[in-house]
C-alpha cells in the first residue's frame, strides 16, 4: 500500500485540501448532537425559547457547510483515485511494453488484461472511496470516543466493552476474505483468457462446429468462479451478523443503562439523547469494518498482482553505457551462436556473415529454429553462447532502440490493428507521406486491391484484419515494413498466402529494394529463396547446408529434396511433353 500512496502524494495539495475538508466536516458533524442536547435540556425542558432561533440557524449553517465540504471531499478523493489510476495504468502499460519476448511467452493476455482493468479499478475505488470512508470512520470514532468520555465515562466504558469483540470479528473477516478474493482474482484472469481466446477464434470454432464444446468449457470455468464467490459470500455471511448483533448490543446498553442514569438524575435527558447520537459515530465504523476489511483485502490482493508485474525485471535491457548507433548499415554477423529455450537447444553453433545489401534466405523443417534465428538479430531473446554483431558492435553493447528502429519485420503471424489501411502502414513510419505509402504499396503489390475498396487507403480494417484475405493482409504488412526503408529487412514466411504470379512480382520488387537493405527471407517455397546471395538450410537448430541455389542443388541434399518435391509435377509434365 505504501507504493500506492507514493502515486497519491504526487498530488499533495489536493490530498491536503481533501483531508482538511474531511476533518472539518467531521468536526462540524460532532457539533450537532451538542446543539440537540442544548435544545432538549434548555429549550424543551427549561423553556429557554430565546435561544431556539440561534440553535436552529446554527444547525442549518452547519448542514450547509457540511454539504459544501462534502462536495470538496468527494470530488477531491474521487479525482485522486482517477489520477492515480491514470498514472499507474501508464506506468504498468509502459512496463509491459518494455518486457522481453520471454515475458509474453509465459503470460497470457487475459491475465494482463485483468491487471490493467479489474485490479487497477479496485485500487482506484480504494483511493477514491474506501480510504475516504476509512479515514472518516477512524477520525469520527476517535473524536466521538473523547466526547462520550466527557459526557459520562461509565456509560462510555459499557459501550466500548463490546467494541473489541466487533474488531476481532472484523479482523478475522479480513484475513479470510483476503485469501478468498485472491483466488477469485486469479480465476477471473483464467475466465477472461478463455472468453478472449474464444471470441478471437470464433470463426475457427464455428468452422469446426465446436460451439457446444467451447460453451461447456466456459461454463466449467464459470462454475468454479461461482463456487469461489459463494465461498466469499459464506465468509461474509458468517461474520456480518455477529458484528451487527454486537453493534445492537451497544445501543441496548446505552438506552438501558442511560435510562437508569436519567431516572437517578445522574445525567440529563439531553445528555442521553446526545450520547445516543454520538454512540452511532462508534457503531457505524464498527459495522463498516467488515465491508472495509473486504474492500481493503481486495485492494491489497490487486495491488500485489499489479506490482508483481511492475517488479518483473525485463530479461533484456540496455546497459548504462550502451553504444548509440545513428546509422546502421546492416552488416550482421553470427559467431558460434547457440540459444536455449526451457533448457533445450533451439539453435546450435550458428555462424553467418551477411554483408550490407545482401540477401540471406533461411529454409528448414517446422521447428528447426528459423524464426528464432532472425529474432536474435534484434535481441528479442538473450543468446546462451557465442556473439552477434551489428556493424561490428556486439548487440549486447548497443542501444536496443537504435537497432530495432533500423529494422523492418514482416512476421509469419500477421497482425493488423483496427485502424485504416493508411494508419496500419504508417506504423512502419509515423511521418510517412502519402507518396511514400503508395510507393510501398506498389512494391508490395497491394495497390490494386486497395484502389478497389470504396474508401481506399481510408478503409477501416476489422479486428486483426478481419474482412481481408490472408494474401491481402500479408501485402499490407509488407508495405508497412517497406515504408520504413530500414537497413535490415526480415521477411518471415511473408508470401505464403500469395499466388505464384503475385509472389513473383513482389519478389522482383523486393530484389530491387534489397540492394539498399540486408534482407533475411524465411520461406518454404524454392521460388522465394532461389535468388538469395546465400541460402541456409536448418535442421534441429543447426545449419546443415548453405550456399547459393545452384550449389545446393548439386549437393543433392535436403534442399534438393525440397526442390524435387515442389517441382515434381513440373518435371512429370515435361517428360510427358517430350
Amino acid at each position: 500500500m505504501t507504493r500506492i500512496f507514493k502515486y497519491v502524494w504526487k498530488y499533495k495539495l489536493l490530498v491536503i485540501a481533501s483531508l482538511t475538508a474531511l476533518v472539518v466536516s467531521i468536526a462540524l458533524n460532532m457539533i450537532n448532537p451538542y446543539l440537540i442536547q442544548i435544545l432538549v435540556d434548555r429549550v424543551i425542558k427549561n423553556g429557554e425559547t430565546n435561544i431556539l432561533t440561534t440553535i436552529l440557524i446554527s444547525i442549518i449553517v452547519i448542514t450547509l457547510l457540511k454539504a459544501i465540504l462534502g462536495f470538496i471531499r468527494e470530488y477531491g478523493f474521487d479525482y485522486l483515485g482517477t489520477r492515480t489510476n491514470i498514472d499507474m495504468s501508464k506506468d504498468l502499460f509502459e512496463h509491459i511494453q518494455s518486457q522481453s519476448f520471454s515475458f509474453f511467452d509465459g503470460m497470457n493476455t487475459g491475465e494482463l488484461m485483468s491487471r490493467i482493468s479489474e485490479d487497477l479499478n479496485n485500487i482506484r475505488m480504494a483511493i477514491g472511496f474506501i480510504i475516504m470512508i476509512s479515514l472518516d470512520s477512524g477520525v469520527s470514532f476517535i473524536i466521538a470516543t473523547v466526547i462520550l468520555f466527557t459526557l459520562n465515562w461509565k456509560l462510555t466504558l459499557f459501550s466500548l466493552a463490546v467494541m473489541p469483540l466487533i474488531a476481532y470479528a472484523a479482523m478475522q473477516l479480513e484475513k479470510k476474505i483476503d485469501k478468498a478474493y485472491e483466488k477469485i482474482s486469479d480465476h477471473t484472469a483464467v475466465l477472461n483468457t478463455t472468453a478472449q481466446e474464444n471470441i478471437a477464434g470464433v470463426r475457427l470454432v464455428k468452422a469446426f462446429a465446436r460451439e457446444k464444446h467451447e460453451i461447456l468449457k466456459f461454463m466449467e470455468h464459470n462454475k468454479k468462479n461461482y463456487r469461489l464467490n459463494v465461498e466469499q459470500t459464506e465468509i461474509m455471511a458468517k461474520y456480518y451478523p455477529i458484528m451487527e448483533f454486537l453493534s445492537n448490543v451497544c445501543v441496548v446498553l446505552v438506552v438501558s443503562i442511560g435510562g437508569i442514569y436519567v431516572v437517578k438524575e445522574n445525567i440529563t435527558v439531553g445528555t442521553l439523547v446526545a450520547f445516543n447520537m454520538y454512540i452511532w459515530e462508534l457503531i457505524w465504523p464498527m459495522r463498516d469494518l467488515g465491508w472495509l476489511a473486504n474492500s481493503i483485502g481486495q485492494t491489497k490482493a490487486s495491488a500485489i498482482k499489479v506490482f508483481n508485474v511492475m517488479d518483473t525485471v525485463p530479461e533484456i535491457k540496455d546497459r548504462e553505457d550502451a553504444v548509440r548507433l545513428e546509422n546502421v548499415e546492416g552488416h550482421i554477423k553470427f559467431e558460434n551462436v547457440s540459444f536455449k529455450y526451457n533448457d533445450e537447444y533451439v539453435l546450435k553453433n550458428i555462424t553467418l556473415d551477411a554483408k550490407p545489401g545482401t540477401t540471406v534466405a533461411i529454409m528448414g523443417t517446422t521447428g528447426s529454429g528459423k524464426t528464432t534465428l532472425v529474432n536474435l538479430i534484434g535481441r528479442c531473446y538473450e543468446i546462451n553462447e557465442g556473439e552477434i554483431f551489428v556493424d561490428g558492435y556486439n548487440v549486447r553493447d548497443v542501444c536496443l532502440r537504435d537497432i530495432r528502429s533500423k529494422m523492418s519485420v514482416v512476421s509469419q503471424d500477421v497482425f493488423l490493428f483496427s485502424e485504416t489501411i493508411k494508419e496500419n502502414i504508417k506504423i512502419g513510419k509515423e511521418d510517412a507521406s502519402m507518396e511514400e505509402i503508395v510507393n510501398a504499396c506498389k512494391d508490395a503489390c497491394a495497390v490494386e486491391f486497395i484502389d478497389e475498396l470504396d474508401e481506399g487507403y481510408e478503409t477501416i480494417i476489422g479486428e486483426r484484419g478481419i474482412g481481408l484475405s490472408g494474401g491481402q493482409k500479408q501485402r499490407i504488412s509488407i508495405a508497412r515494413a517497406l515504408v520504413r526503408d530500414a537497413s535490415i529487412l526480415i521477411l518471415d514466411d511473408s508470401t505464403s498466402a500469395l499466388d505464384t504470379e503475385t509472389e513473383y512480382e513482389l519478389l522482383k520488387n523486393l530484389n530491387n529494394r534489397s540492394k539498399k537493405a540486408t534482407t533475411f527471407i524465411i520461406a518454404h517455397r524454392i521460388s522465394a529463396v532461389k535468388n538469395a546471395d546465400e541460402i541456409l538450410f536448418l535442421d534441429k537448430g543447426k545449419i546443415v547446408e548453405r550456399g547459393k541455389h545452384e550449389e545446393l542443388l548439386k549437393l543433392k541434399g535436403k534442399y534438393y529434396e525440397v526442390f524435387a518435391e515442389q517441382f515434381k509435377d513440373f518435371e512429370d509434365l515435361t517428360q510427358e511433353v517430350v
